[in-house]
């Protein structure tokens, strides 16, 4: 909404030596490691699960809905701190309920600073710009690119991912998707080619934040809650800075684009990212990045549904195509662990051990 993204989903720093999440934007989700997966606790009724995992997919695929309407009535910067300053006084509060602290160390937080930008501050700006141009239902769909542009990334960043045929069919595979979804057979006929590249700039960005976390925050001992906080704040923070030199403060506080700000924020950047922990805990990461292959399609719904905005064919047909792409690049390894650069919505968390520690 990757989750991002968003969009929608929120990356984080904490899960750093985890995969690569799929996609959100403006949600964007967070990478995950399987490797040390948490069984699922066999008493919990299934469906508990089941409805938190539908509850997921709805707000991150509603996330591009919500940046739409937040547009509205607010330059794309408020939007942006807008819903950072939500979804940071969300996790705060869950960090007093539980007694976190903030990390420590002034190298954790320098890290931490330059994927708030890169997981935060930079993705959501861009979708916000995007979508003054563009319709939701197409950011969303740019957002599920995360995971290819993870893929060709890791190849080249990550020495011990090392490509396969299925991986690098789906590779191409989903590009094509990007090609149908765009209409390149028409010359991008209709097309607005600045705001559909600062969408797929801002699906790119999410996985270079990722491989960077992986990089350098991989050996950190703060908990997953206490990093995702830190790095909600400094991506506020920067934030903060920037929109006063690019904007002006609003005249009014129209209520429908306020309130899908708030509720951009505190759902999207705040509470799923909670929900995802729980999931991860109970069900398995592997389960629970499924969510990345809901996003678009609810995305799509609700622009269609909600905003009424128009699809042709090949919209559908390329999101499926690159849905299918990205699957296939989350091929396995032999002993059973997600290659370091597949990934998955964005969500959070690396879960050690019963403990969920965040990108």
């Amino acid at each position: 909404m990757s989750p991002s993204a968003a969009s929608g989903t929120t990356p984080s720093a904490a899960s750093a030596s985890a995969t690569p999440p799929t996609a959100v934007p403006g949600p964007s989700p967070s990478p995950v490691q399987e490797a040390d997966a948490a069984p699922a606790d066999a008493s919990r009724p299934r469906s508990d699960w089941r409805i938190r995992f539908g509850a997921l997919a709805l707000i991150w695929g509603f996330s591009f809905l919500l940046i739409k309407v937040g547009t509205h009535g607010y330059a794309p910067f408020q939007v942006t701190l807008g819903r950072l300053l939500a979804g940071t006084a969300v996790l705060a509060v869950a960090m007093a309920v539980r007694r976190e602290g903030p990390p420590r160390g002034r190298r954790t937080w320098g890290h931490l600073a330059v994927a708030a930008f890169f997981l935060n501050a930079l993705p959501f700006s861009l979708f916000a710009y995007a979508e003054l141009s563009i319709p939701s239902t197409l950011a969303g769909i740019c957002n599920a690119t995360s995971p290819l542009w993870g893929m060709a990334l890791s190849l080249v960043a990550l020495s011990e991912d090392r490509p396969t045929r299925r991986r690098v069919a789906g590779l191409g595979l989903g590009f094509l998707g990007v090609l149908t979804v765009l209409g390149a057979w028409q010359g991008f006929s209709g097309l607005d080619l600045g705001g559909t590249a600062m969408a797929l700039l801002a699906s790119l960005s999410y996985p270079v934040g990722w491989i960077y976390v992986r990089r350098t925050l991989s050996d950190s001992t703060s908990s997953a809650l206490a990093l995702t906080g830190g790095q909600l704040l400094l991506a506020t923070a920067q934030l903060a800075l920037v929109t006063p030199l690019f904007t002006t403060l609003p005249e009014a506080f129209p209520l429908l684009p306020t309130l899908a700000v708030a509720a951009l924020g505190a759902l999207g950047t705040g509470l799923a990212v909670l929900v995802q922990y729980g999931l991860v805990a109970e069900v398995g990461p592997t389960t629970a990045q499924m969510v990345t292959y809901f996003i678009p399609v609810v995305a799509t719904a609700a622009g269609v549904a909600v905003l009424g905005e128009r699809l042709s064919w090949n919209t559908p047909v390329g999101a499926l195509v690159i849905l299918v792409g990205a699957a296939l690049t989350r091929s396995r390894t032999h002993d059973g662990g997600t290659r370091p650069g597949s990934r998955r919505p964005a969500g959070p968390g690396t879960v050690r051990r019963g403990r969920v520690s965040r990108s």
